[in-house]
């Protein structure tokens, strides 16, 4: 079976990148490499994102059923 693969436009990766690189030198005061920090990202994207990605499917589908039950409430009733 083939892992789910999520793919981020460049500037986003970009972005979580130097997110990743703040966040060792700040929490855990290591330099992270640009290589290492790709790496990390690709592993979180391959191995932790499709639980995160279900997740949203999850609470958007709750979400979207209780809308449709108080759309069912609005039907009108036959005399």
């Amino acid at each position: 079976m083939k892992k789910m693969e999520i793919e981020l436009r460049k500037e986003i990766r970009e972005v979580l990148i130097e997110d990743l690189k703040r966040y060792f030198a700040n929490e855990r005061d290591e330099d992270l490499s640009n290589l290492g920090a790709e790496l990390l990202l690709d592993y979180i994207l391959i191995n932790i994102g499709p639980y995160i990605y279900n997740k949203g499917i999850e609470d958007s589908y709750n979400y979207m059923s209780e809308r449709v039950e108080d759309l069912l409430s609005l039907e009108k009733r036959f005399r």
